[in-house]
């Protein structure tokens, strides 16, 4: 499997766990860095490396009267700040081709959102930029499919490639996680990552927004530590009740630190266990 080593101590592969969380939406600076913060000093307290997310555009809101962010020129400049501010590499979506190239001179991972998975102008742009590429799978493929969304992306440049589970469609409303997709996807010899609060998140549940089912996410996280993840996946947001995108699967600091330690005593367990095997 290919290693992906984003920066001294943050490595994708290889036995290590990486958390990537932050706020669903770069709703403010002080927000972005509250949250920032408090997720630095747990992933240094675990031992875990720790990446900074957030969208600066959510394209893909249920109403088009919903909030989508401060948008490109804003958002990336709040990251940067972030990524100054924290010294923590960021991760974004990237939802056009033509903003790739702005958004990868201030991330250090691209991602491409699950819709728009099978998008072979925007991997394809992705994958020219050399940055690694989190391209997560869209909840209407078949984990096999996947293949061909990295391929798209190594036939177009040399940027290293990981996969994200976030559930599949199971009817009108509703997510379920096949926890096969995980050793499916990594079969194609790439780190995968499991997202936890877009698994439990139940799209267009509240008629003009999504809902979530956030007691399912310390199951769910638990389980795919267990089958074997490289990172983990989560939205964090001190006070999700105000959040403007995705508060009902978003995590509050309190949960977090829980399944986020629970998740790290799970991979620890399961790496050790490989060792010996």
């Amino acid at each position: 499997m290919q290693i992906i080593e984003l920066c001294p101590g943050i490595v994708f592969g290889g036995g290590h766990l990486v958390l990537i969380a932050g706020p669903c939406m770069a709703e403010s600076l002080e927000l972005c860095l509250e949250t920032g913060t408090f997720l630095k000093a747990l992933a240094e307290d675990l031992g875990i490396g720790y990446v900074f997310k957030a969208s600066y555009d959510k394209a893909n809101r249920t109403s088009g009267g919903s909030r989508r962010g401060p948008g490109l020129k804003a958002g990336l400049a709040m990251l940067s700040e972030v990524k100054a501010t924290l010294e923590v590499p960021v991760i974004t979506d990237v939802h056009e081709s033509c903003d790739v190239p702005r958004v990868a001179e201030i991330a250090d991972i691209l991602q491409v959102p699950a819709f728009l998975c099978r998008q072979t102008d925007l991997l394809a742009a992705c994958g020219r930029t050399g940055k690694p590429v989190n391209i997560k799978k869209g909840q209407f493929m078949a984990p096999e499919d996947m293949r061909g969304a990295v391929e798209k992306v190594r036939q177009a440049g040399p940027s290293p490639v990981m996969l994200t589970e976030r559930g599949a469609s199971f009817g009108y409303h509703n997510l379920v996680v096949d926890f096969r997709s995980l050793p499916t996807m990594r079969s194609f010899g790439v780190p995968v990552v499991f997202d936890a609060t877009h698994s439990v998140q139940l799209p267009g549940g509240l008629g003009n927004a999504s809902g979530g089912n956030r007691e399912y996410v310390r199951p769910l996280a638990r389980a795919a530590a267990a089958v074997g993840i490289d990172a983990l996946f989560a939205e964090v947001h001190p006070r999700p009740e105000q959040a403007w995108s995705d508060g009902a699967n978003s995590l509050p600091f309190a949960m977090a630190e829980t399944v986020i330690r629970e998740v790290k005593a799970i991979h620890d367990l399961i790496a050790a266990g490989d060792q010996r095997a």
